[in-house]
């Protein structure tokens, strides 16, 4: 029984995440600017008609005291005089009327009359009191037990001052009175409440709906349908993702094309040798008595044949290796003119078989942060493009050149050159200007795209330049330092 360990992996429990919903977000503003504004004025209107009410309570018990004053000053009410039971009646309707107590002090701050029956003949120190036996009239509202106190000096025959009317008024009429409107504004609220939740539901409903519409337009690309163009342009801002969805779209139809042609390109030049195989095996089969010469022969293109897919297939999985994000640059501090010389070193030989001559031009020592394998696997292609389609005792030469930031590398050749309709072109897998002559030198049509890609990954750029039958100029420019 063999015993193996069971690995079990633990499913993490996700956190829900607390998502706000913009149509609500929309009505909770709208309820917000619409209620806010009517509940603050609502406070305010009622706290100022408080005050308006208070304030109007407060001069009339200035006025009604300033004459009844007067009236107990002519009777002499505290000055020795007769008491009159109309006056007192006078008195207590004041403050029957008011809801509240009416006291006159005399000038022994003794009370000789209280329209509550509980105090007479008491003494009454009241701050008040005392100020207005010193001529001032006093009117004070206390918003805690809710009342006024009004007093007024009583003037004697001899324009003295005889004694003190005290008024004190209540005001919880004008409590009950403020609570009714609150009450009233509460239920106010209320309908205004359902009735604004009703129109933020519509209106959110109505400015979302261009972009509930962006959102089934996108949800029907994302079921597979790239032929499909967003129009929406009810917004600057549904506009403008619109348009770049669109452009997003026609970036993808290219990809997708691109993809499409790029297995159609493998498959043709996958079967291409295949095909060649093939048919110069069914010769061999088909021939009883070959000689051992044909059989070479025939062997020998079959083994051309398998080395030209080996190599395709090479030079896909080195393109494979570079379009994956995460591949790694090993860049070091590398010497590019050292770099240059071997690179045209190991390529000598093969233009020497053209009488190819090949020139190195270093303005400047240069040193820069790059993936040496990489880097020189591109300028190899570059410089082995420029030998095999040369002219014979043509020349190719390789200039290094560079500034503060960048270093330029430019390969220049006497060569057949690329009409410029084709320059852009050239870097695409499997393009072949001329396909004839491309395969009569063993190319696979891919070697320009991956001196692309490892140029970009160095974050540099690469441009060819030229004419048809008067040679290219391919130039390269890469920083110093690598950016990751």
């Amino acid at each position: 029984m063999m015993s193996h360990k069971e690995t079990v992996k633990e499913n993490p429990v996700k956190k829900k995440s607390f998502r706000l919903e913009f149509r609500g977000v929309l009505v909770v503003l709208f309820l917000m600017l619409g209620l806010l504004p009517a509940a603050i004025y609502t406070e305010g209107f009622t706290e100022y008609f408080a005050q308006i009410k208070i304030e109007e309570l407060k001069n009339e018990l200035r006025e009604r005291g300033g004459v009844l004053s007067s009236r107990l000053s002519a009777g002499s009410y505290t000055d020795g005089g007769v008491q009159s039971p109309e006056l007192e009646a006078q008195v207590s309707l004041l403050g029957e009327f008011y809801k509240g107590r009416v006291m006159i002090v005399d000038r022994s701050y003794r009370i000789i009359f209280d329209t509550f029956q509980v105090a007479t003949g008491k003494l009454l120190t009241a701050q008040e009191v005392i100020r207005s036996f010193s001529g001032e009239s006093i009117n004070r509202f206390d918003d805690e037990k809710q009342y006024i106190v009004q007093t007024m000096p009583i003037y004697g025959l001899s324009e003295e001052i005889t004694g003190v009317l005290l008024i004190s008024a209540s005001t919880k009429d004008v409590s009950v009175l403020t609570e009714r409107i609150s009450s009233s504004a509460a239920i106010f609220h209320i309908i205004l409440f359902f009735v604004l939740l009703f129109i933020a539901i519509f209106l959110s409903g109505l400015l979302l709906s261009p972009f509930q519409r962006l959102r089934e337009a996108i949800a029907k690309i994302a079921g597979g349908d790239l032929s499909y163009n967003i129009e929406e342009g009810t917004y600057t801002l549904t506009k403008h993702i619109a348009e770049d969805v669109n452009s997003t779209l026609e970036k993808l139809r290219v990809v997708n094309q691109s993809r499409d042609e790029f297995v159609a390109n493998v498959s043709h030049e996958l079967k291409t040798p295949i095909t060649s195989i093939r048919v110069l095996a069914d010769s061999l089969l088909s021939m009883e008595e070959a000689p051992v010469e044909l059989y070479k022969e025939f062997m020998q293109d079959i083994s051309v044949e398998i080395d030209r897919q080996s190599k395709i297939i090479e030079d896909l999985l080195a393109l494979v290796r570079l379009d994956k994000a995460d591949t790694e640059m090993g860049t070091n501090l590398v010497s590019i003119n050292e770099l240059l010389r071997q690179i045209l070193k190991r390529l000598r030989p093969i233009a020497s078989q053209k009488n190819i001559e090949i020139t190195l031009e270093s303005i400047r020592e240069v040193e820069a942060e790059v993936d040496e394998m990489k880097l020189s696997l591109a300028i190899s292609n570059l410089v082995e493009n420029a030998i095999k389609y040369n002219v014979p005792d043509g020349w190719v030469k390789v200039s290094l050149d560079a500034d503060h930031k960048f270093f330029y590398i430019k390969i220049s050749d006497s060569g057949i050159g690329i009409a410029p309709e084709h320059q852009e072109a050239v870097f695409e897998r499997f393009y072949r200007v001329d396909k004839a002559r491309t395969r009569e030198s063993g190319g696979t049509g891919l070697g320009l795209s991956i001196t692309r890609n490892i140029i970009l990954r160095h974050k540099g750029i690469i441009k060819v330049s030229g004419k048809e039958g008067e040679g290219s100029v391919f130039m390269v420019r890469i920083p110093l330092n690598y950016i990751k």
